[in-house]
């Protein structure tokens, strides 16, 4: 068991082929025998999956699209199947090559058809047959050396990755991981469950043995491969009960289809069965490695100073909490008339209000202002206390109150939690306050009321991601679709901000504190005196849950004395009512007549309107507790 696992070149190839190959025929006789999946209206539908390749190049969907047919994927899966098979047979020919390219090929082909029942396995297969088979077409044994090493540190990444990515995940230290998987449904197994239940101590040793396994796996090249034996024999041990506790019966081929370039990579050069192996490929692996780090060392710099220096016209403003407040004054508007001060949403940066400001600029009198709240863009937290909402409270506070010129009103505008701060601060600015928009608004009441229950694990994502952008992964982020409806000049500082550790931080810190104010929430909301309200829902958001409608209702409740309205866009989300031009036109339209308005009508009667008339005004003349009538009509 300890000691390398000797391997000649062509015996490892053959081996790890005829692995692949039972994969894929397992995987192409499963895709064939569940053809309904693929069907008009099955889970994999093209004419609805097809809308995972609206980011792709326009070669890429043509391909994509030319194999997704339902007769055209049969036609493939049934080549494929033979082609496996014809794979299993003895022989050792450069047709070999061609086989393991095809079948490589077309299954990366074959992955967005299958955007649903695809798995790991399916991806570990398509690189060692496309490893393998480049292999035996090679004219020359260093090139084949320099694949098989290709795939070999592959084999390495892979389950030294998985396993410290465990290492973040508090249920994989603790080893309440397993018991936690077998409990489920879809990878449960209910035998196995009972038995971690019963035997805790050994659970929890079992637990922490695949860590150790997956994070030490590049060990086997230690020490002239002693490991070797060890480490692939428990690999294989691991995936067998992955096929047959979890389901996962590709995994069982699959993944052990590495371990026989593994071994072959891993023997000493000196012994006799690897003679002559050219491992050049190492050294210009271990030297892309440094190069690797150093670019994503420069780009975390780069990143991080381009999302702190904030634009040419920002500036700062420190907060009685200590906290360095990044502000940006888009416009200054008429001196008679009031500033806007946008407050974004969590995990959301200023820049996603660019349509609205921009078009507040061009075609009101307004002053436009938006901030970064403390831990975001160029703003600081600087304060020693434990993190409260009521900090950001005090800081939207202090930045109305040295931002904005003593004489003048300010209209607040929130996204989201944004929209529960800026409530919250006109109680403490008084007559400043002209009036309040809610943009799909959070509500204190929202966790009680069933809302918010799906995303308990927020803050646990939160962290891992930040984590993982501090190590520098940052790199290898690929900028996000949403990034790109928003106004060409903002792109790159947004996903800069987006690929920054410091707002996945921030957006952790602010998702705790929301979780413990409004899980303590109880009763009805504190009246906003004379301050007239705006409340825009997305339509997406009030389908999903109707409750969120009956919420927002509450908030045009709670300010008594002034005019109130209701309204919803139709087909925006949560966060396209902002980035996508269209809704947030729609938006900033409702912005503009609801305040241009408001000095020829009388502020002292309360009206709601919206887009559906009925479903709004029952939900803000319901109470919260018990309202079956009003959740029928929101529901419809």
């Amino acid at each position: 068991m300890f000691g390398p696992a000797p391997v000649a070149r062509d015996r490892a190839i053959g081996m790890s082929e005829r692995l692949a190959a039972v994969s894929s025929l397992q995987s192409s006789l499963e895709y064939l025998t569940q053809r309904k999946d693929i069907e008009k209206g099955g889970m994999n539908d093209w004419e609805v999956a097809r809308q995972y390749l609206a980011g792709a190049g326009p070669v890429t969907r043509r391909l994509v699209d030319g194999v997704s047919g339902v007769r055209t994927t049969t036609a493939l899966h049934l080549a494929r199947s033979a082609v496996s098979l014809a794979m299993l047979l003895p022989g050792d020919s450069r047709w070999r090559g061609a086989g393991n390219v095809f079948l490589g090929a077309s299954s990366a082909l074959l992955s967005p058809r299958h955007h649903y029942g695809g798995d790991g396995s399916d991806q570990v297969a398509t690189l060692v047959q496309l490893a393998t088979g480049a292999a035996r077409l090679a004219p020359s044994p260093a090139a084949k050396d320099a694949l098989l090493w290709y795939a070999s540190l592959q084999a390495g990444m892979a389950y030294a990755v998985s396993g410290w990515v465990k290492l973040f995940g508090k249920p994989w230290r603790d080893a309440s991981a397993l018991g936690g998987v077998m409990r489920t449904r879809t990878y449960g197994h209910e035998g196995l469950h009972r038995w971690t239940c019963e035997h805790p101590r050994t659970a929890k040793a079992l637990t922490h043995g695949v860590l150790a396994l997956e994070c030490l796996f590049p060990l086997v090249y230690a020490r002239g491969g002693k490991l070797t034996r060890s480490m692939i024999t428990s690999a294989a041990a691991f995936h067998v009960a992955n096929g047959y506790f979890m389901g996962l019966s590709r995994f069982v081929t699959a993944f052990p289809a590495f371990h026989p370039l593994v071994a072959y990579t891993a023997t000493p050069r000196s012994h006799p069965t690897v003679a002559g192996r050219d491992d050049r490929a190492l050294t210009a692996a271990v030297v892309a490695l440094a190069g690797g780090t150093a670019a994503a060392a420069a780009t975390v710099v780069r990143r991080r100073l381009r999302t702190t220096e904030g634009w040419h016209t920002s500036r700062t403003l420190t907060t009685r909490s200590k906290n360095l407040l990044q502000y940006e004054e888009y416009s200054p508007g008429a001196p008679d008339q009031p500033v806007v001060v946008l407050a974004g949403g969590l995990l959301s940066t200023s820049e996603h209000y660019a349509w609205i400001a921009e078009r507040l600029c061009h075609e009101t009198r307004y002053g436009v202002v938006t901030y970064a709240r403390a831990g975001y863009a160029g703003s600081r937290r600087r304060a020693t206390t434990g993190f409260r909402l009521s900090e950001s409270v005090r800081d939207l506070v202090d930045l109305v109150n040295g931002a904005v010129a003593p004489g003048r009103k300010v209209i607040l505008v929130g996204h989201s939690i944004g929209g529960e701060l800026a409530r919250r601060a006109a109680r403490h600015l008084g007559d400043r306050v002209q009036g309040i928009v809610y943009l799909d608004s959070s509500h204190p009441g929202q966790f009680s009321s069933g809302l918010g229950a799906s995303e308990k694990g927020l803050a646990g994502n939160f962290a891992s991601v930040g984590r993982a952008l501090r190590l520098g992964t940052g790199i290898l982020l690929t900028r996000p679709v949403w990034i790109n409806e928003l106004p060409y000049a903002y792109r790159k500082k947004v996903f800069a901000q987006y690929a920054d550790a410091r707002m996945w931080e921030a957006a952790r810190r602010e998702w705790k504190a929301i979780r413990a104010d409004f899980t303590s929430f109880t009763g009805a909301l504190a009246r906003v005196e004379g301050v007239p309200a705006l409340v825009v829902s997305a339509q997406r958001t009030v389908d999903r849950n109707p409750e969120q409608l009956l919420l927002h209702g509450e908030l045009a409740e709670a300010h008594v004395g002034a005019r109130t309205e209701s309204v919803v866009i139709e087909g925006a989300t949560h966060e396209t009512m902002l980035i996508t031009s269209r809704y947030a036109n729609q938006v900033t339209d409702r912005i503009i007549a609801f305040f241009d308005g408001q000095d020829r009508r009388s502020t002292t009667a309360t009206t709601s309107t919206s887009s559906s008339t009925s479903t709004t005004a029952t939900a803000s003349s319901a109470s919260r507790p018990g309202r079956p009538v009003a959740r029928k009509e929101a529901a419809r």
